[in-house]
């Protein structure tokens, strides 16, 4: 979730829309975010390893990740201060705020250590952010270069619908488009281009008949 004209007027319209969503947010998002958790079984970061969300809203993966992988330091930034309050909340009610480290940051302009001392994470995972963030490929850019030699940028988002009934896209999209989402019909091809430019092996995978794509860029050691 990141930069509209500016950081700020970006996090403003994420606090305006979030404001009263964020409470209801994982309890409605859970029935259309789909790959969120076949994103996270597939992380498998090494013993110790650093694992940052972009855009990590309330909280909600990162939590699961740090239950999945007890041995991972866990970070996240949003741009979103009201879904910070939440996540921070979520985070201590799970007791892992010794485990999960968040601030608030703009996806596309980051410094990982001023925010989290740290230049690199081991796994940078990127769910259902890139739709929200209007420069996506920024975004993306960014986290495949604090990816740490050797480890891996996860990415889950709407796909481009390909085999999904006319009708069921039509709606889809008008729904997604109240929210100011916008599903990446190329991000396959972004993604490819980036891995080449950075010497990364790279791939992407159609969930659902293209209603969601994963991909994974791995750096090399």
């Amino acid at each position: 979730m990141s930069a509209l004209h500016g950081p700020s007027e970006a996090a403003g319209l994420m606090d305006r829309m979030y404001r009263f969503q964020r409470h209801i947010y994982d309890v409605t998002r859970k029935f259309y975010l789909l790959g969120r958790d076949g994103l996270i079984a597939g992380l498998q970061p090494p013993p110790g390893g650093a694992v940052l969300e972009i855009g990590c809203g309330t909280g909600r993966n990162l939590i699961e990740i740090a239950r999945r992988y007890p041995q991972a330091r866990c970070y996240g930034l949003d741009i979103s201060e009201e879904m910070l309050r939440t996540a921070r909340r979520q985070v201590a009610r799970a007791g892992l705020s010794e485990r999960i480290t968040l601030a608030q940051a703009d996806a596309t302009s980051f410094d990982p250590l001023a925010l989290f001392g740290r230049t690199g994470f081991e796994r940078v995972v990127i769910s259902y952010a890139l739709s929200m963030i209007p420069p996506w490929r920024e975004a993306l850019a960014e986290a495949l270069r604090v990816v740490a030699p050797g480890g891996s940028l996860h990415v889950v988002d709407f796909g481009d619908q390909a085999h999904l009934p006319g009708p069921f896209r039509v709606v889809l999209n008008h729904w997604l488009a109240l929210f100011h989402v916008t599903p990446r019909e190329d991000l396959e091809a972004v993604v490819s281009d980036l891995c080449a430019g950075a010497g990364a092996l790279g791939g992407t995978t159609r969930l659902y008949g293209g209603y969601s794509v994963r991909a994974v860029a791995v750096r090399p050691e």
